[in-house]
Formats: C-alpha cells, structure tokens, sequence
C-alpha cells in the first residue's frame, strides 16, 4: 500500500512539474501575431502597452497582412496634389516631382545620396546638393506617413498606449491608440491618437499634437475610402484633402530613377 502512494505521489509531481514546464513555455513563447508581425528593431515593446500591440497587430492583418506589406514592391501617390512621390521600397529609392515648381529629386532614403534637378538644370553643388536632398527626406517622411502610418505602428523608436475606446468624429466605436516617438524622424517630439475601427479593425481617424506635452491636436482627420492596391488596403480620404493617384508597381517603372 506504501509503495502504491509513493508511486501516486511520484505520477502526481512528474504531471505539475510538466504543466509548470509549459506554462514557463507558453508564458515564453510570442503570440501568433507577433511571430506574423514582428516589431521594427528599435520599437519600444517594454514601455508599450500589450494591448495597444495586439490591436497595432490586428491593423496590419485587415490591411492586408504583413507578408502582403513586406512583398510590396513600389508605391506611388499624389499627396494634395502638390507633389508626385514614387517609392521603391526594396532599394530605398524615391523620386519626387514637384508639380508648384520646377524640380524634381532622386534620393535613397536609406542613405539620402541622391540627385536634383531644378529649372532643367542638375544641381552639382555640394552644398545646395545636400539642401535639397535633404528636403526632399523630411519630404518623403512626412508624405509617406499619410499614406502608410497604419503599416508603421510598430516601427523603431516608436511607443504604443492604448488610451481606451472612443467615438470618432462620425459616431462610430473605436479603439483609441497612442504614439509618441524618440530618437527617430525629424520631428520626434510630436504625437499622434489613432482610432482603429472596431469592426473593420482599420484607422478611421488621427489625431496630430505638434508637440508631446499638448492637450489640444492641430488637426484631426478622417481616414476613409479604403481600397486594394496590390495586396494590400490604402485609404486616400483625409477629409479636405485627398491622396489621388494611388498606385501598386510590381516592377520599377522604367527610367523612372533618372533625371
């Protein structure tokens, strides 16, 4: 009788160190939406919050998902009618026409070497060279970021809060997001709310606070008129202003690098 309770006991402790060896694992082990949307080296995992991540990953899957986003190859838009960009996202290059003035620019924004035209002249010197190109980086940056910011909430420097729920502008239920950035971009010391559809799981609004500390945003924009472009979802309605001539390039469009 004694060596049959040993034995019971022995089976009873082999089966909790077991479960507790799982649950150390489970505990150990990402989510299936982190392993299908990892974070940018650089994305402050430890001060976000775990549920503004989840819903950051939820994002990217009603987008169209993140092997669709990494297998896109060039976008191209119009922002407000201003100026034409045309993105390669492999190499890094990015060609930017003007349409209120006569120049366009070629720049790799991975290493911000590139080349300027203006008035049908190439720009050669070194000083202006880097000028230009120069303003054509904040260019890229900030007109990438109205088209893309829903890929881009797990990108390096940047911090998730998750605020609560919401009503956008139109009514409508929303998760309510926060980002707030450091030691990245031109401008990290602004702030964005971001309000992620419930049902749709898409951005529906954004809020922009120019500075961190601000209570009151500078603007907020609607987020609407979703299409498919390639494999993935693009909205162009900013409400006032629209993003016009959104376009999926499978290949380089060719000479569309030269100047």
């Amino acid at each position: 009788m004694k060596t049959l309770l040993i034995s019971l006991l022995s089976v009873l402790l082999s089966i909790t160190a077991c479960q507790i060896k799982k649950n150390d694992s489970q505990e150990n082990t990402p989510s299936a939406t982190e392993v299908k949307n990892p974070p940018a080296p650089g994305f402050n995992a430890a001060g976000s919050d775990i549920k503004a991540i989840e819903i950051a990953d939820m994002v990217m899957e009603a987008m169209g998902g993140r092997e669709a986003w990494d297998n896109t190859r060039c976008i191209e838009w119009n922002f407000f009618g201003s100026r034409t960009l045309i993105w390669d996202k492999k190499s890094g290059k990015t060609r930017i026409d003007y349409h209120n003035e006569d120049q366009q620019a070629v720049i790799n924004i991975q290493t911000k070497e590139g080349k300027i035209r203006k008035d049908g002249v190439m720009i050669t010197n070194p000083d202006s060279l880097s000028k230009y190109l120069e303003r054509a980086y904040h260019v890229w940056i900030n007109d990438s970021y109205w088209l893309l910011m829903p890929f881009k909430l797990k990108d390096s420097g940047v911090t998730l809060k998750y605020i609560g729920e919401d009503t956008t502008l139109n009514g409508n239920t929303a998760y309510k997001l926060q980002l707030t950035f450091e030691d990245v971009g031109v401008t990290p010391q602004n702030k964005y709310h971001v309000w992620i559809d419930k049902e749709s799981n898409l951005v529906s609004q954004w809020a922009f606070f120019r500075e961190f500390s601000m209570d009151e945003p500078n603007f907020i924009n609607p987020w609407t008129d979703y299409n498919k472009y390639g494999e993935i979802l693009l909205s162009g309605n900013r409400g006032e202003r629209q993003l016009t001539d959104i376009a999926i390039h499978e290949k380089i469009p060719e000479g569309i690098f030269s100047l």
